[in-house]
């Protein structure tokens, strides 16, 4: 059995008092040696955390002896090494930042579609498929036929379904995210600029790649996920990418045997986009990550990504 249990999570709740059950959060997640990323804000909670079996039930059912997170559901797989080496619970505007205030997915959002269901639906050519995350997510992997909004952030979403979406022409929308987070958001946001048939898959492709057979997938890909192990495959697998450590992005084989490519300091992507200063930081970085292997310890300068936006 693999020594870490990760689990994501989230759920859009009313929390004015969200800032109070910061420090009891955080010190239970330090006492059970839970690691990983925990969002408060007003409008609830949001993230990925990892530990044993053991310590990661003691932190879910201490979140979940709050009357208003007992019915919170979460979505598990599994780490050969730790996925995370920091533990941290952040208060915040919003538990996945789109920045548009009258979005309220407790209010309205699209229809939530199975993920046995959801082939069926995409394969319809009168729906149009969305995939609602960032650019280097899509890159990765993406279901068949959706299309890439060719976004930065989640932020800049609301643009592009203004720039690109017709309430006139799209009758069917459908749209999907790593964990469902973002999709809550989306389609909540498409209901109230009008759009009626607004779809999106429920538990997001994590919840697809564990249900849905390799062979009957209409997956492509791996799918980009916000920790040290930085893909997932069919089955929850872990995939078969590393981060580039000067730019983020997910490397190829490819991209390895480029001649660009510099082990923890920059790749094809950002090899010509740093300067001086930048790499010799991040080659004396590298040096004290191998340094800390060879002595059997993490580093504590590890690069270390965003918190996951599910």
């Amino acid at each position: 059995m693999s020594p870490y249990i990760v689990a994501a999570l989230y759920k859009f709740v009313n929390l004015p008092d969200y800032a109070n059950l910061r420090e009891p959060l955080l010190n239970c997640m330090l006492r059970h040696k839970v690691a990983g990323s925990l969002l408060l804000a007003e409008e609830g909670m949001n993230g990925t955390i990892a530990g044993s079996r053991g310590g990661l039930d003691a932190v879910l059912a201490h979140i979940r002896s709050d009357p208003r997170f007992s019915d919170m559901a979460h979505k598990e797989s599994t780490a050969a090494e730790a996925p995370f080496y920091r533990t941290r619970v952040k208060l915040k505007k919003e538990i996945v930042t789109m920045g548009i205030p009258r979005v309220d997915p407790n209010q309205k959002v699209g229809t939530y579609v199975k993920p046995e269901d959801w082939n069926q639906l995409i394969s319809d050519p009168d729906v149009l498929v969305v995939d609602t995350r960032n650019d280097y997510e899509y890159e990765l992997g993406t279901f068949k036929g959706a299309l890439d909004p060719d976004i930065k952030t989640f932020r800049e979403f609301p643009g592009y379904i203004q720039n690109n979406l017709d309430i006139n022409k799209h009758k069917k929308v459908a749209m999907f995210c790593t964990g469902g987070i973002r999709c809550e958001k989306s389609t909540s946001y498409l209901r109230s600029l009008g759009f009626e048939n607004v779809y999106h898959l429920e538990g997001g492709i994590l919840k697809y790649l564990e249900t849905v057979p390799k062979e009957e997938s209409l997956w492509l890909g791996e799918c980009f996920v916000f920790d040290n192990r930085v893909s997932l495959i069919h089955g929850l697998g872990e995939g078969h990418r590393e981060i580039c450590h000067g730019c983020r992005h997910a490397l190829s084989e490819q991209d390895k045997k480029s001649p660009e490519f510099e082990p923890g300091v920059s790749c094809p992507k950002c090899f010509d986009k740093q300067t001086p200063k930048q790499q010799q930081a991040y080659r004396e970085r590298q040096h004290q990550m191998e340094l800390a292997e060879e002595r059997g310890t993490i580093h504590i300068g590890a690069p270390q990504k965003k918190p996951a936006s599910a």
